[in-house]
């Protein structure tokens, strides 16, 4: 590395970029693992090279030799940390986010559990090359600590670099499931890790979809985005006098109502309306008691914020419109180059232009089992805010 561009990574950000790099071996190709040094040889980090701004993404602060022992503790090291939080409870909730990328060390990985199910998805060249090592790494682990695994699902093709994606294939590494059937708080969830957005479930909403379930009871409740439905499930098993479930995708309509069946039978107060949402608040009527907005991220890059910035405002500022006075909106931003000032400044600017008195009640994040390293803050992808609307 160049003099005095080191700084951040002796402070142990993951990230290398291409402009602090003085040298490189000229064979290094996408997806090697790469040892990194400051100007006077003394070694910093170990981690995967990548073409692109970011060029080293650490995964070991030592010399390392990446075997099946190394990537073994690495995942051994993320379960002690869910077990010890308690967020492994299997007759309660038996999905969860086991690896969450640099929050667990692993820049590139991601991996989730649902049941005895894992579901892998590599965001990085390096990542995807270790991928037999993962298969049989996770299969020791589970064998150590939990049931075996019974399937191991690869979903990295669209989530890689495009010109490595085409020769990738998803698939199962291992096994076969016995079900598509996942448990979160005791509700259960369809969940279509094949063909569906993510893994094939948000995963980081489970403590504020719990949280809305706090405010639920006997109250008229839009779940906007609702994709599977999660928010929905539990607005429903608090009680909610009248619930309506939003997205403009049909295959999540029908999975949320799937969902619905699955827990509470085919005789509900729910409704589902396959509409785009700016359409559906539009025309809708301003007697909601709380609306749900979490849409997809906006922005998936820096060059698209601004974009993303007016389409939170223009969606939250029509939500603001519509609430009845004394209700309260649960709104979310999971863009991660928009950061929770960005995002409050936009709702501000929401609020002003709806013409609407607003106060936070609460201030929303990922759960703890999609950890935020204290050197990496970027990390911090998923804001929220519940706002009473005066």
């Amino acid at each position: 590395m160049k003099a005095k561009r080191d700084a951040s990574l002796k402070r142990f950000h993951p990230w290398v970029f291409s402009g602090a790099i003085a040298h490189k071996d000229a064979h290094i190709a996408d997806g090697d693992i790469v040892e990194v040094f400051d100007n006077k040889g003394t070694f910093l980090a170990t981690g995967h090279f990548q073409d692109g701004s970011i060029q080293v993404r650490a995964f070991s602060f030592q010399p390392t030799t990446a075997d099946h022992n190394f990537w073994y503790n690495k995942l051994k090291q993320a379960w002690v940390y869910r077990q010890a939080l308690g967020l492994i409870q299997p007759q309660k909730t038996n999905c969860f986010r086991l690896i969450h990328g640099e929050g667990d060390g692993l820049p590139g990985l991601v991996i989730d559990i649902y049941a005895r199910t894992a579901v892998i998805q590599c965001h990085s060249v390096g990542m995807h090359r270790q991928l037999p090592e993962l298969t049989k790494a996770l299969q020791t682990l589970f064998v150590d600590v939990a049931e075996p695994l019974l399937a191991i699902y690869s979903k990295s093709a669209r989530a890689l670099p495009k010109s490595y994606s085409a020769t990738v294939t998803d698939g199962y590494q291992f096994g076969k499931p016995e079900s598509f059937i996942a448990l979160e708080n005791g509700l259960q969830f369809h969940i279509d890790w094949e063909a569906g957005q993510k893994t094939g479930f948000f995963l980081d909403q489970r403590d504020n979809r719990a949280l809305l379930g706090n405010y639920a009871g006997g109250r008229k409740i839009a779940n906007t985005f609702c994709y599977t439905g999660g928010f929905s499930l539990y607005a429903q098993a608090a009680e909610a006098q009248q619930l309506d479930s939003v997205d403009v995708s049909a295959r999540a309509m029908e999975l949320t109502q799937k969902n619905v069946a699955l827990n509470f039978g085919t005789q509900t107060n729910h409704r589902s309306f396959t509409d785009d949402v700016l359409s559906f608040l539009r025309t809708c009527t301003s007697d909601y008691d709380i609306l749900v907005v979490d849409p997809p991220a906006f922005a998936k890059n820096i060059k698209k914020r601004h974009q993303a910035v007016q389409g939170y405002k223009r969606l939250n500022a029509l939500a603001l419109k519509k609430i009845k006075a004394g209700g309260l909106v649960f709104t979310f931003s999971c863009s991660q180059v928009v950061d929770q000032k960005l995002f409050e400044n936009t709702i501000v600017a929401a609020a002003v232009e709806a013409g609407r008195q607003a106060s936070i009640v609460h201030r929303l994040n990922q759960p703890p089992d999609h950890p935020v390293s204290l050197f990496h803050p970027e990390g911090n992808y998923l804001k929220g805010l519940v706002l009473y609307v005066h």
